[in-house]
């Protein structure tokens, strides 16, 4: 098989090919033959060919039946490379774990991204640190501090996870086909510890995703759904405030508020 693939719509694919921009790639990740490293996405292997002469154990997730093909005959020569056929959205990642940390690297498709990020943060604690390239958009978002636009839940949940790391800018001309939007190469390394801890991690997403669905709505509207158990709240957060307003850190003053008068109320 050839490397002139078609890139397929339905995938999202764009496949990187300036090398100069690969290279800035490359050195960022540091890939080291002790690596657990795990490529999402591989495509026509623009990334792997440079990441696996460094560390011939890694592995990859690759959707698209033909790249899984194209990919074995490649590199047949590395008896310890791994091709998962399927879709990384329904992957468990851990399955890669083997009580070695995680390093994910990826050019993710745009149009699945954010799920994705979701899903890996799961299972944050095996991981060592990720390496993607992203909308540029997604990658502001991800960064974004309140009192801005591109400040949301992403934004809030990323954070509260992790440390956030724009690293190099993409043009569109670095990619075939070119996609219509900038991208850029972000770090992501799971907080070893947090900032700040929530006591209910699943009740800070509640609250966080209720929040930025009425991003414009004050926080006494927004909490409605926690109205039982909201308490004394008022005197340590300004409910007249919107969640945009809001810090990271404030989210979890809020969330462990409520939990302790559910906790209360039992």
């Amino acid at each position: 098989m050839t490397v002139q693939h078609q890139a397929r719509k339905r995938f999202g694919q764009n496949f990187l090919v300036d090398q100069e921009i690969i290279r800035q790639i490359i050195a960022a990740i540091g890939p080291k033959p002790e690596d657990n490293l795990i490529e999402i996405g591989p495509g026509t292997a623009a990334l792997t060919e440079h990441l696996i002469p460094q560390c011939p154990t890694m592995r990859v997730v690759e959707l698209d039946r033909d790249l899984v093909a194209y990919l074995s005959e490649k590199f047949a020569a590395y008896p310890d490379f791994q091709i998962f056929s399927g879709d990384a959205l329904k992957t468990d990642f851990t399955q890669f774990y083997e009580g070695r940390p995680m390093r994910l690297v990826g050019n993710l498709p745009y149009n699945i991204s954010t799920p994705i990020l979701f899903h890996l943060i799961k299972v944050r604690e095996l991981i060592q640190d990720m390496h993607f390239m992203l909308q540029l958009e997604v990658v502001e978002r991800l960064g974004a501090v309140p009192n801005t636009k591109a400040y949301g839940r992403l934004s809030v949940m990323v954070q509260y996870h992790c440390r956030v790391m724009p690293l190099i800018p993409v043009p569109p001309s670095a990619f075939r086909p070119a996609p219509k939007v900038q991208s850029a190469i972000v770090r992501l390394k799971p907080h070893k510890t947090k900032p700040c801890t929530a006591f209910d991690e699943d009740l800070l997403s509640q609250i966080v995703s209720f929040s930025f669905q009425q991003r414009r709505k004050t926080l006494r509207n927004c909490l409605q759904h926690y109205a039982d158990h909201l308490g004394t709240l008022g005197d340590i957060i300004d409910l007249s405030k919107r969640p945009e307003q809001l810090s990271v850190a404030e989210f979890v003053k809020i969330a462990n508020h409520i939990h302790n008068n559910m906790v209360g109320s039992k």
